[in-house]
């Protein structure tokens, strides 16, 4: 009997062993992909301890394990597979044998591709954008509120750097309210895994590319989300952050390489300079800093010279917009990116789906900064970005000026024409992205100093202007507040937490002002939608006079004219100079009261106003 017991001992201390030295299969990504995208070429990261001791083998038809690659942490493998465009959907086992071991077995999929109209379908200048943070915009889902295992489990909603328990269902929940807004498609700031134990709500230091953050919801749910949005008319766009990575992530903290991230001897920032980028006469070691310096100490900058890091971004991203339908693209920090990889990257997603679109955050100072980075070789750069639009913040800086300033030369309403006088600049300057603020600016109600006039007359321009328009989720309800610090521009839409003491997502939860707010943006973006004129029709403005900026909106159908007294007085504005765009015209009706103009001859605009009036013959 003791004889046996220790013949027993022995064997489950030799099995002990024996798994103590086996391989650990922890993450292969992508965890699966599809058949029939056009580059037949995937490359696979698997993680797992010791599994580059590993042999690899695998038997399916139409795929090939072409490579193998050992780097220097042995924890990792890259794999590369190629599959040919005869290749059928199904499930295949990859195997990793190790002498004396039991074998491990990830069973891969090959998924069909999905062909619906409304995949990848784009956000063009026919759209308008409505930019959110999910976890400040309606908690739809308690339960989710705080995740046991996560580093920051706190739930404050009285602290700006706390998780508030917005989530993906709550913006299920209010797609409805976006569709009578007048809204046609939706970007939400990244939603994807931010574990970090600080601040970790707004979403831009990633710490697991391929996974929903818990708390906002699931994979399945971000799917049933855009699934939703589609059949209500609604476009999702995915934020996407390509320059740096939460300090937190798997990847960071077992790192594959010293090289996956960019290594300084000592913590550097970057210094933020995008002219280092774009200057001919610039230092070397300046535009290193601001391409290569880290965007935070949180923000590793990810080493985007490095083709394992390019494979893993490329293939994250294109998996994404496969997996869920995504219509758009927005870029987070582009300027502080690899140009050479950036066009690759762009022309590897635009092969696999043509009709997505594409833009770039580039928050500079000038036109020509922001045609720089854009396609189409327009600035002697040397080589095409592939980069369709850009967030266009001249535009923004031009209407506040017109707002707030002061007629001068190039200063008041004269900023406005001067800037889309820029438009040369690039291959299409309808692609780019307007706006009044966002979610690292001060808010738009904030900045013309809360005066409503000025408000109104700020929407007109944006919703009648060239371009892809957005705004900021609560600008219609006249939500304010500067950004000293960001958080105080990123507070609870009232009414998207249960127990609020006002739900502003309804009439009778709103006040007076807030309702005609609401009301004046809901007439013209719905207007907006029914008017191709306003979409994708051509612009042409006039020098302003007497204070005055006018601009047309017209197709072969219809012409709408826009009218912007920037004076600080009434103003009367004789149309006979605009007759290249007004002959034939003697009648217009106001846009938003509805009202029939029977004189367009002269028109009376109130200080600070703007007009928006549809021509008729």
């Amino acid at each position: 009997m003791r004889r046996t017991l220790n013949v027993t001992l022995a064997f489950l201390l030799l099995c002990t062993c024996v798994m103590a030295q086996m391989p650990a299969l922890e993450r292969v990504e992508p965890a699966f992909w599809w058949v029939g995208f056009k580059n037949p070429k995937l490359q696979l990261i698997v993680h797992g301890d010791k599994i580059s001791s590993s042999n690899v083998s695998l038997n399916y038809p139409g795929v090939k394990l072409a490579a193998m690659h050992k780097v220097e942490n042995g924890n990792y493998l890259f794999l590369d597979l190629t599959i040919s465009s005869a290749t059928r959907p199904g499930k295949f086992p990859i195997t990793f044998k190790q002498a004396g071991k039991k074998d491990l077995v990830y069973t891969y999929e090959l998924k069909q591709r999905n062909k619906a109209a409304q995949w990848a379908q784009g956000v063009t200048n026919k759209d308008l954008i409505y930019l959110l943070m999910p976890d400040r915009f309606a908690n739809g889902d308690p339960s989710n509120d705080v995740v046991k295992g996560m580093l920051e489990t706190g739930l404050h909603r009285d602290s700006m750097y706390s998780r508030h328990g917005g989530d993906i269902q709550g913006v299920i929940d209010h797609l409805g309210y976006l569709k009578d807004l007048g809204v046609t498609a939706i970007w939400m700031t990244p939603e994807i895994e931010n574990n970090e134990p600080h601040a970790s709500y707004h979403g831009y230091a990633v710490t697991d590319y391929y996974k929903i953050d818990p708390r906002y919801g699931t994979n399945e749910l971000f799917k049933t989300y855009v699934a939703k949005s589609h059949a209500m008319g609604l476009k999702v766009i995915k934020d996407l952050v390509h320059n740096h990575i939460g300090t937190e992530s798997w990847l960071i903290q077992d790192m594959p390489m010293k090289s996956w991230v960019h290594q300084w001897p000592k913590y550097t920032n970057s210094n933020f300079r995008d002219a280092a980028v774009i200057d001919p006469h610039g230092d070397a070691a300046d535009k290193k800093q601001m391409l290569d310096g880290w965007f935070d100490k949180r923000m590793a900058d990810l080493n985007q010279n490095n083709p394992y890091v390019q494979n893993y971004l490329t293939q994250n991203h294109i998996w994404w917009v496969e997996y869920a339908g995504i219509d758009g693209l927005r870029l987070d920090t582009y300027p502080y990116n690899d140009a050479v990889y950036m066009a690759d990257w762009a022309k590897k997603v635009k092969a696999e789906f043509p009709r997505l679109s594409i833009f770039g955050e580039t928050l500079v100072w000038s036109v020509a900064n922001q045609a720089y980075f854009t396609q189409g070789n327009t600035v002697n750069r040397g080589f095409d970005t592939q980069l369709p639009g850009i967030t266009d913040a001249q535009i923004k800086d031009a209407i506040t000026e017109a707002l707030n300033g002061k007629e001068g030369w190039t200063d008041g309403v004269n900023r406005i024409y001067n800037i889309v006088a820029q438009d040369f600049m690039y291959q299409d300057p309808t692609r780019n992205t307007i706006f009044l603020d966002n979610h690292d600016m001060s808010r738009f109600y904030s900045v013309v100093n809360e005066d409503f006039t000025k408000f109104k007359s700020g929407m007109a321009m944006l919703l009648t202007m060239r371009g892809v328009p957005q705004m900021y989720y609560g600008d219609e309800i006249l939500m304010k507040g500067y950004s000293n610090p960001d958080g105080l521009v990123r507070e609870d839409f009232e009414g998207g937490w249960k127990g609020d003491k006002k739900d502003k997502f309804t009439a009778g939860g709103r006040d007076k002002k807030e309702n005609e707010a609401f009301n004046y943006v809901r007439t013209l973006a719905n207007y907006r939608k029914n008017t191709p004129a306003l979409q994708t029709g051509k612009l042409m403005q006039y020098i302003p006079r007497n204070g005055i900026y006018t601009y047309f909106r017209y197709d072969a159908n219809k012409t709408v004219m826009i009218a912007y007294n920037g004076g600080e007085k009434e103003s009367t504005l004789n149309t006979d100079y605009f007759v290249e765009r007004m002959a034939g015209f003697n009648s217009g009706k106001d846009v938003i009261t509805g009202q029939r103009i029977s004189n367009i001859k002269e028109l009376v605009i109130p200080a600070k106003t703007t007009l928006i009036i549809e021509l008729s013959k």
